[in-house]
């Protein structure tokens, strides 16, 4: 095997690293955003529970307000019956007062009600906050296991970039720059094996006299179909696989 496509199966082999670890960090930058949505739903529900309590509590405080406001009416009204000397106005507001009264008996159920409904809902509300509670520290937990693989990733990949670049320096830039075209457009596909007289990249069928030619290995070839740098190596099968 000629020593340029030794040199470029370990630069391939850098940049498999490279790309991988890339992937991985696209990878925890969705992992981190999918840890951070838990959470958030977690809040939203959290304070929805919390805006529903203020609601049944500003309902309550509403009916004791009208309750409070008939009282009111009804000792006025019984101040009335005791100034008036009319029977009609006396039985007027006797009705006034009943009805004064049928309403805060109406609106004492109701309330009633709303607290029978705040009683419910404050096992929701406790739920919800512990939900909420057990979210953030598995959020956090979560992030800075996250931050930490990150870091991690970071720094190989300083690394191998930094081997790739030494390793490539020392490289015939010809070759070189015929490889890194073809990563563009390839990825590590660039160079690829023979497989069972196929190129290893596009799988087609190679002319014989590429593959004998790869197999003296006095020079760099190339796939005709798909401009892929072609090796070979004694493992790999040069016959056509049946069809």
């Amino acid at each position: 095997m000629l020593p340029a496509i030794e040199q470029l199966l370990v630069l391939r082999e850098r940049d498999r690293a490279l790309i991988q670890a890339h992937a991985q960090l696209e990878g925890l930058a969705s992992e981190r955003h999918a840890t951070t949505t838990r959470s958030a739903a977690a809040e939203r529900a959290s304070k929805d529970a919390r805006q529903r309590a203020q609601e049944l509590e500003t309902q309550r405080r509403q009916c004791d307000l009208e309750i409070a406001s008939k009282q009111d009416q009804i000792g006025k009204y019984a101040h009335q019956q005791l100034q008036t000397r009319k029977n009609e106005e006396y039985q007027a507001l006797g009705k006034e007062i009943e009805h004064c009264k049928t309403a805060i008996r109406s609106t004492e159920d109701k309330e009633l009600e709303i607290m029978e409904a705040a009683e419910a809902h404050a096992k929701v509300l406790k739920h919800a906050q512990t939900t909420l509670d057990a979210a953030n520290k598995d959020t956090a937990t979560a992030l800075a296991a996250i931050d930490e693989r990150e870091g991690n990733l970071r720094s190989h990949l300083q690394l191998v970039q930094t081997q790739r670049a030494e390793f490539a320096a020392a490289m015939d830039e010809t070759v070189l720059a015929r490889y890194e075209r073809l990563l563009i457009k390839k990825g590590t596909s660039a160079i690829s094996g023979i497989d069972h007289a196929s190129c290893g990249a596009c799988h087609m069928k190679l002319p014989p006299q590429v593959m004998v030619n790869c197999k003296h290995g006095k020079e760099i070839n190339f796939c005709p179909h798909c401009g892929a740098i072609l090796y070979y190596s004694a493992e790999m099968d040069l016959v056509p696989a049946e069809e």
